[in-house]
């Protein structure tokens, strides 16, 4: 499925790194940032939710939140988040439902990995409504932060 602006976020209901149960509905009223990310620990995902933590008041000043998303599941999300001292809840979609929906799966991975998250990003408006989408092929790159700002300005 490819979602696109304008579309309805399908609705998720994932466990964070601290074992919470965090649901779409309980960004409701909010802009949301979700991003999906292919593997805890890899070099370019770290480099990715570092740079968006070093970013997260540029977020805050724009009433957003951020949420990240991957395969992983909560114990290793849970020393990622320690690790890199992130400060934004990682999502464990380790069913690959929510990375489905979103159109945000790999069939097949590097080292023939089935099922592995994308990386991508969403912004969600305060009703759920997908505003800017971008689902990225090569997990080498990164997403359009100022793209992704740019529209969380424009929800202003």
């Amino acid at each position: 499925m490819t979602l696109k602006v304008g579309d309805k976020a399908p609705l998720f209901q994932l466990y964070s790194d601290t074992k919470a149960k965090i649901s779409l509905e309980d960004y409701r009223g909010e802009a949301l940032v979700v991003l999906f990310f292919p593997l805890a620990f890899s070099s370019v995902c770290t480099e990715e939710l570092c740079t968006v933590r070093d970013a997260l008041a540029d977020y805050q000043t724009l009433n957003a939140r951020v949420v990240g998303i991957s395969v992983d599941s909560v114990f290793t999300l849970e020393r990622f988040r320690a690790a890199e001292g992130l400060n934004f809840p990682l999502l464990s979609d380790f069913n690959k439902e929510v990375s489905r929906q979103y159109g945000a799966l790999y069939d097949t991975f590097v080292m023939d990995m089935q099922g592995v998250s994308k990386r991508a990003a969403f912004v969600l408006d305060a009703e759920g409504v997908i505003r800017y989408a971008e689902v990225l092929d090569s997990a080498g790159d990164q997403p359009d932060y100022s793209a992704i700002r740019a529209t969380l300005a424009d929800l202003e």
